[in-house]
């Protein structure tokens, strides 16, 4: 742990849910914080220690439930992993330094066949306001495999999936190690949590052995990192800005995310955030939004819509939100975070069961879709929506 230990990401305060909550004590809450316009309550997520988690003999049934289930906020965090706290910071702090490389580097990075989805993005995604998003830029990358497939076909329609890695060799020669030393870790991490996912969500469900979540993510060559970096402020231009002011309200499309928790620097030194209101913010499935925390020191985990209809609802995915600091102090605040998107193979062929709540529409009468075939049919849906 690091001088900063007094970061947004370790004030830990209860857990969710502290005790079964009421029908009647959700609903105060949600007018209280409606309302009256107080902040809405923190949460912590639920933690299962590495050591727990590695043991395969251990039933984590109940702590799956609490964080991924019906009743859960649909993210949990792994704490004590051997090696990540070093990982983590070697790969975040690279993040400014990638950010202002000359433009022209820069330019070298973007990969448009890809959508951008891999390499350096910056000013190509959009707010809600319709604005490019200019306060932030990413950089995706696999960071298990460089080039998934060299078959021009499946380039051409899966290019988010199907492309190749693009590293800055010559510039900063020191982010590709670190960028998949640090997937790595996360994805194993998160392959032993699927393996408790799946103890928990099968049960009694009448599946092969092959379908589980596990089996369809050791399968995949379709994982996908992303180092973002916050450029800071000059001024404080997120004053009277939403809670969504970093990254819009979403539910994540894939199987499972890890996420680190972020860095926060001024003037090339850490600091703790400089606004408590900041941070990572969930709707419950009650439809109450709460901010929820966790250590510096923990990897957290999300469930993604695809493993909620493949486990008929047992695992859950919830709507999420970044909020921007405020104030004064978050003038020239940069901040630096990484999620690992765990997804299937884009030839997953995913069987659906007869009824799902969500995307219904898009579910043949077979119920059968490959992973690639359910995400272009997302796309056309949220690009129709949009228009």
């Amino acid at each position: 742990m690091n001088s900063v230990s007094q970061s947004l990401c370790q004030r830990l305060p209860y857990r969710w849910p502290p005790s079964p909550p009421s029908v009647s004590r959700v609903a105060s809450i949600q007018i209280m914080s409606s309302s009256s316009g107080l902040q809405p309550p923190t949460v912590r997520t639920v933690s299962i220690s590495y050591d727990q988690l590695k043991d395969k003999s251990a039933d984590l049934s109940p702590k799956i439930e609490e964080g991924f289930g019906p009743s859960g906020l649909g993210i949990l965090s792994i704490s004590n992993v051997p090696g990540y706290i070093s990982l983590r910071q070697n790969l975040l702090r690279l993040a400014p330094r990638l950010a202002n490389l000359s433009e022209d580097v820069r330019k070298e990075l973007e990969d448009p066949a890809s959508r951008y989805n891999f390499g350096w993005s910056h000013g190509k995604e959009k707010l809600g306001s319709g604005k490019p998003d200019t306060l932030k830029g990413s950089f995706y990358a696999n960071p298990i495999i460089d080039t998934p497939t060299r078959e021009p076909s499946l380039i051409q329609r899966y290019p988010s999936y199907c492309g190749s890695n693009i590293w800055p060799h010559a510039t900063l020669p020191d982010l590709e190690t670190a960028f998949k030393a640090l997937g790595k870790l996360i994805l194993d991490v998160g392959m032993l949590l699927a393996y408790h996912c799946d103890r928990y969500a099968l049960k009694g469900m009448k599946v092969f052995e092959n379908e589980g979540l596990e089996r369809i993510l050791h399968r995949s060559r379709c994982h996908k990192g992303r180092l973002l970096y916050y450029f800071p402020a000059e001024h404080n231009i997120h004053e009277g800005d939403s809670m969504s002011s970093w990254c819009g309200w979403h539910t994540d499309h894939g199987s499972l995310t890890g996420l680190t928790c972020a860095l926060f620097m001024r003037d090339s030194a850490e600091i703790s955030c400089p606004d408590d209101a900041a941070g990572l913010y969930v709707k419950s499935r009650t439809g109450q939004i709460v901010k929820v925390v966790y250590g510096e020191e923990e990897i957290a985990y999300q469930i993604g819509e695809t493993t909620e209809v493949l486990s008929r609802g047992q695992l859950c995915a919830t709507p999420h939100c970044v909020r921007a600091p405020k104030g004064d102090e978050a003038t020239g605040v940069e901040r630096s975070t990484f999620a690992l998107f765990m997804q299937p193979d884009w030839d997953e062929k995913l069987k659906f069961p007869p009824v799902v709540h969500i995307h219904q529409e898009l579910i043949p009468s077979n119920g059968s879709l490959t992973f690639g075939e359910y995400t272009e049919k997302l796309l056309d849906k949220y690009y129709h929506l949009k228009m």
